[in-house]
């Protein structure tokens, strides 16, 4: 019985020992459960916060990605209108660019023929200008001859003139000498 007794205390104080064994592990996964209480509290707090914020930034992104599709359709149609402007404008060029291509054509066949008409133009003056230059020098040689027989003319009239003026002195002399002569014998009574 003592020994009953014995082995039974034996026992009991194991299992003493072994329940404040477990008592102490016990509380200690009680405090690291509280610690784990904790830090899940904590982490629902954080994703109950993370969740608030992905809910703000959903929002924020949705309002964002309105925004930017309102904006992208606005610039769309603005590019729209600026393309079909421009479309306006470049046929508007295009057509201005074949008139004036035309016009420049036009005007080169014009220079042409008028470039043409000009060197027609320059080739009749040249020959007026020759013809007319070798009638001047025709001219020129006759008029030359003309004024050498004029001066030839001029000497012999010269020749005339002075024969005529001594022919005119013999005669005034002689009727000096006759009106001399003419009053000698009026002065004779013999002749009266």
């Amino acid at each position: 019985g003592a020994f009953l007794y014995n082995h039974l205390q034996q026992k009991v104080r194991n299992a003493e020992a072994l329940a404040q064994k477990y008592k102490q592990q016990q509380e200690a996964l009680s405090a690291q459960l509280q610690v784990v209480y904790e830090h899940r509290s904590r982490l629902e707090r954080s994703l109950q916060k993370e969740r608030g914020e992905h809910k703000k930034t959903k929002e924020d992104f949705l309002v964002y990605k309105l925004e930017a599709q309102e904006a992208l359709n606005k610039e769309k149609q603005d590019s729209m209108n600026r393309y079909g402007a421009l479309s306006s404008q470049h046929k508007i060029l295009k057509n201005q660019h074949d008139d004036v291509k035309k016009q420049l054509l036009d005007l080169q066949l014009q220079h042409n023929s008028l470039k043409l008409e000009h060197r027609k133009s320059l080739e009749s003056h040249s020959q007026k200008l020759a013809q007319v230059q070798q009638e001047k020098d025709s001219e020129v040689t006759n008029l030359q001859d003309t004024v050498f027989k004029l001066r030839e003319e001029s000497k012999l009239l010269r020749k005339a003139h002075q024969e005529v003026h001594s022919q005119l002195l013999n005669a005034q002399a002689q009727m000096e000498e006759f009106r001399q002569l003419k009053e000698a014998l009026q002065k004779m009574p013999g002749l009266r």
